[in-house]
């Protein structure tokens, strides 16, 4: 991925805090991705091995990337704020606002105000989107069999359904940005659709991203026959 971080600019920031995306500049074929797939005559077959271990590597970068956004001190951690501002990120236009309140809110709690989140908490709260149709089941199962879902719930269906361990920091910050009616409980839709958006914001760019490229890749080999 060092090809990646020579190349790549920042988003634009917005004065709230929030990022407009990362960006790659220059093509593809002089960052050396073709080389890499294809060999540097172009003559080699991408295995199925390399290319999704380029992708779990893609995601990684980006996520690397989102999360030096924020730690723009170069602290290795970031306010319980910017983590805030990182899941909302994808909200609806219509519900951001409130959303942004929220963030914002967490300044009025002593507890919460002071908490730092490191890169690996950062990773480990993304996995869940590679897993939200077992753990969307898992939250209103949950909230069901008990009438309400609490934070205990929260980090028993992440773990035992997803495999994913989720810090107290992380969780509490979740319930607190994703409570609609401020009754002190977590809104399941509201928190699923966020997240929904964010998966659906993300991979579809990168999908076809890389179809170009594999096309481009395919076409380039094609020439060096």
């Amino acid at each position: 991925m060092s090809l990646m971080r020579s190349q790549h600019r920042q988003g634009i920031v917005h004065r709230d805090g929030l990022r407009t995306g990362l960006h790659m500049t220059g093509s593809v074929e002089d960052g050396g991705l073709v080389e890499y797939f294809f060999g540097k005559d172009g003559s080699e077959k991408l295995r199925h091995e390399k290319f999704t271990q380029f992708m779990k590597e893609l995601r990684e970068e980006m996520l690397r990337l989102e999360f030096a956004h924020y730690d723009y001190k170069k602290r290795g951690t970031i306010s319980a704020r910017d983590f805030a501002l990182s899941m909302v990120a994808a909200a609806d236009a219509n519900h951001l606002s409130k959303l942004l309140d929220r963030a914002d809110d967490l300044s009025e709690h002593p507890h919460l105000r002071d908490v730092r989140i490191s890169l690996k908490e950062f990773k480990r709260f993304d996995e869940l989107r590679n897993k939200l149709g077992p753990f969307s089941l898992a939250l209103f199962a949950y909230g069901k069999a008990n009438g309400l879902l609490t934070m205990k719930d929260f980090k028993r269906a992440a773990y035992q359904v997803c495999g994913i361990s989720l810090s107290d920091n992380v969780i509490e910050i979740a319930f607190h940005v994703f409570d609609s009616n401020r009754d002190g409980n977590l809104s399941v839709d509201e928190f699923l659709r966020v997240l929904h958006r964010r998966e659906r914001d993300m991979s579809p760019p990168i999908a076809k991203g890389l179809c170009q490229f594999l096309s481009n890749g395919w076409n380039g080999s094609k020439n060096c026959s």
